[in-house]
């Protein structure tokens, strides 16, 4: 695949991502968009049907999650590097996810902010802007030893 077409499905898939974000109210449901919005350290959590708000939580990261590997396997074409992704995202959605649930069966006024970068992380695609300079530098790395 040349250069060109590479950079442009990486772009792709980029704005992908962005539609994701933009449509977030349209295809997905959490009451937690309105909350953060503003001081939200003064206001009571929202009312939540729990098994909507994670069906769509995790709808949300795996649909985030498939468009930014896509991303990684067009950048980095190689199954050990796809491998690693996806355990990678598997286990970050088993721990973050947990991690959800938990703070909002305890959440007071002092986890709110917890909860809000833990949702963050599973809501927006985080990983792939940590994951593509990553491996860039181990392939980097690795054509520098060779």
């Amino acid at each position: 695949m040349n250069k060109a077409l590479k950079i442009g499905l990486i772009f792709f898939s980029f704005v992908l991502l962005a539609l994701v974000r933009m449509f977030q109210t349209e295809l997905f449901t959490d009451p937690f968009i309105d909350f953060y919005k503003g001081n939200y350290l003064q206001k009571t959590p929202p009312n939540i049907d729990e098994l909507n708000l994670y069906i769509n939580t995790a709808f949300r990261y795996f649909l985030n999650t498939i468009i930014s590997l896509f991303a990684i396997w067009i950048a980095f074409p190689k199954k050990s590097v796809l491998k690693f992704s996806l355990v990678f995202y598997g286990v970050a959605f088993i721990v973050l996810m947990l991690t959800k649930i938990i703070l909002i069966h305890q959440l007071t006024p002092e986890l709110y902010s917890t909860l809000f970068y833990v949702r963050r992380f599973l809501i927006q695609p985080l990983f792939v802007i940590i994951l593509l300079p990553a491996f860039y530098y181990q392939h980097k790395v690795q054509k520098d030893k060779a």
